[in-house]
């Protein structure tokens, strides 16, 4: 299964595309789309849209695996990168790729096995899970492959039918 994974943001959405098969990840690709903070942020989005549409066509995931927005003492921050999740969201929409929302919790959990792991615990798991040489950066490259990880290990115990999501054995 390919599986892209996306860590949200405005000037910064880190993406990572697994293929994960037989308890097996192969990393396929990694990076970040950049947006200037000098542009306008209707133009970021746009960018932001083209760039991970691009990615999705070239790599035709069967999953995305996005980050759930959570509120911190910032309200204008979670607002932007509000709104860039959903245009990361409308570009998984138009090109019929299922989505899957983890918290920071679920993700730490399936990649660490420990829900309260900090940052470089996370990150220095998926380096080891990937057999990577080192921890990818920006840091976001690091969080959405973690993303990808995360749906890895959670996909066998989900089944999509449509637009639903079912967990098996319920």
């Amino acid at each position: 299964m390919i599986i892209l994974g996306i860590d949200p943001g405005y000037a910064i959405v880190g993406f990572g595309v697994i293929d994960y098969r037989n308890n097996h990840f192969t990393v396929i690709d990694y990076g970040a789309i950049l947006t200037d903070a000098g542009t306008p942020f209707n133009e970021r989005l746009e960018k932001i849209y083209d760039d991970l549409t691009a990615i999705i066509e070239k790599y035709q995931p069967e999953a995305m695996s996005v980050e759930k927005v959570f509120y911190n003492s910032n309200a204008k921050t979670v607002i932007d990168v509000s709104q860039a999740r959903g245009v990361i969201m409308l570009a998984a929409q138009k090109n019929k790729v299922p989505v899957f929302e983890y918290t920071p919790l679920q993700v730490k959990q399936s990649v660490v096995g420990y829900g309260r792991a900090d940052k470089k615990q996370v990150q220095e798991m998926t380096r080891r899970i990937l057999a990577l040489e080192k921890v990818p950066k920006p840091d976001d490259t690091a969080d959405a492959l973690a993303m990808a990880i995360c749906h890895a290990h959670s996909s066998g115990s989900l089944s999509v039918i449509g637009n639903m999501r079912i967990r098996k054995g319920i």
